[in-house]
């Protein structure tokens, strides 16, 4: 199992479809994964430090965990399945609750604990960016600098 890191989210154009990227911390895999646009506003807003007016959802889920006297040590990623990455809350007491890996990195990142991969998702859907492609990360990184929440809304909002 590997810890990953949140290197952020971009909306993959023309199918205007979110996109999170992850990075071992420790080598050199890349995870994407395909989310939707509420999970990327909620995973963008965080790492932005932007705090709306009311919480969002994974705000109330942080409080509600609290207010229960539970506490979540860490986020897996379990599985892939025929496109489709699943995920575990792992809390203490090694309480595990399956979710989708969207809403669980939303909320990992309110609480400040480790989000893992597990070594067969990596193996499977893991990418490595050769040197000559850092400069992409990089370009990315500077597009999520200039993106702001809004950007995530569908058109149907």
């Amino acid at each position: 199992m590997s810890e990953m890191r949140v290197v952020g989210v971009r909306v993959e154009l023309p199918a205007n479809q979110p996109i999170l990227l992850l990075r071992e911390t420790e080598g050199e895999r890349y995870l994407p994964i395909w989310i939707g646009s509420v999970e990327a506003t909620a995973i963008a807003l965080e790492q932005q430090g932007v705090r709306p007016a009311r919480p969002l959802t994974h705000d109330l889920l942080k409080e509600v965990i609290a207010a229960l006297g539970r506490e979540l040590e860490q986020v897996v990623i379990t599985d892939l399945r025929e496109g489709t990455f699943f995920a575990e809350l792992v809390f203490d007491g090694d309480v595990r609750v399956s979710a989708r890996p969207s809403d669980s990195i939303a909320l990992a990142l309110r609480a400040g604990v480790p989000i893992h991969a597990e070594d067969g998702v990596l193996e499977e859907a893991g990418l490595i960016i050769p040197d000559e492609q850092e400069d992409e990360v990089e370009k990315f990184r500077e597009f999520l600098d200039s993106v702001s929440p809004e950007d995530f809304r569908g058109a149907d909002t």
